[in-house]
């Protein structure tokens, strides 16, 4: 862990979405402890709606396959080396984490397990990068793929809102441009 954690200020306004990792491995115990944390995420009725299925170190290898197999579904008309160079992006990261969350038939509970689970997302990427460890929430399109679903275990009244990619980067990513406050808030009663 870090000797000097980061102020929470400083952690919201300094943490970027890593989209270039170096291939360096998450330990574990690390990527276990950044979960463990994650979870005092606020949600309603402390249901805790996530659940995690989580690929680092000799499940990595695995989980590349998979991604292969979808990515070569999408990229069919590349050859073996664009192939490989399209799928950088998903063997170097050091660790996986797709979220799962519950779709319950109530839209007041199933928006507020979204809203929590994605606190909870927002928590570990955080955390993660306290600690040197860059994170990118990713929604690729074939997360609702049936096939990809079934390799994951997820069930017929779940969805997997995030691929929550850790790993160490060398290079900072350059921070965009935000919106000024003033474009977004209005003051209730003026027009």
């Amino acid at each position: 862990m870090n000797e000097q954690s980061l102020s929470v200020r400083d952690a919201i306004l300094q943490r970027r979405s890593v989209k270039v990792f170096n291939g360096q491995p998450v330990e574990r115990d690390t990527l276990m402890t950044v979960l463990e944390d994650a979870k005092w995420a606020p949600n309603h009725g402390n249901r805790e709606p996530w659940r995690l299925v989580v690929a680092c170190g000799r499940e990595l290898t695995e989980l590349h396959t998979v991604l292969r197999e979808f990515g070569v579904a999408k990229w069919k008309d590349l050859s073996e080396d664009d192939l490989a160079k399209q799928m950088k992006k998903f063997v170097t990261p050091g660790a996986y984490a797709f979220v799962v969350v519950s779709e319950d038939v109530r839209q007041k509970e199933r928006l507020e397990d979204f809203a929590a689970a994605s606190s909870y997302i927002q928590n570990a990427q955080l955390l993660a990068w306290d600690l040197g460890i860059g994170a990118c929430w990713k929604t690729p399109p074939f997360l609702d793929a049936p096939k990809f679903r079934e390799a994951l275990g997820v069930k017929k009244a779940e969805r997997i809102i995030s691929m929550l990619q850790f790993g160490y980067f060398d290079e900072m990513p350059k921070a965009k441009p935000r919106k000024s406050v003033e474009e977004f808030v209005t003051f209730f009663g003026s027009k």
